[in-house]
């Protein structure tokens, strides 16, 4: 005879699985990796030193 299935677990399987699948689309879509971040975050930096560089005082 086969064991007793809970459907209540069943259910909350089913519903982790498909907003894990659904994070894992938007990641793929949206998702930038920690390189790319520290990447543009260094690249603005320089631009706003670059910037400030080329002021004049007066």
């Amino acid at each position: 005879m086969t064991q007793p299935v809970n459907l209540n677990r069943v259910r909350k399987q089913r519903a982790r699985a498909e907003r894990k699948a659904r994070a894992d689309e938007n990641a793929i879509r949206f998702g930038r990796s920690k390189n790319e971040k520290r990447r543009d975050d260094a690249s603005a930096e320089k631009a706003a030193r670059d910037l400030d560089g080329h002021k004049r005082d007066e």
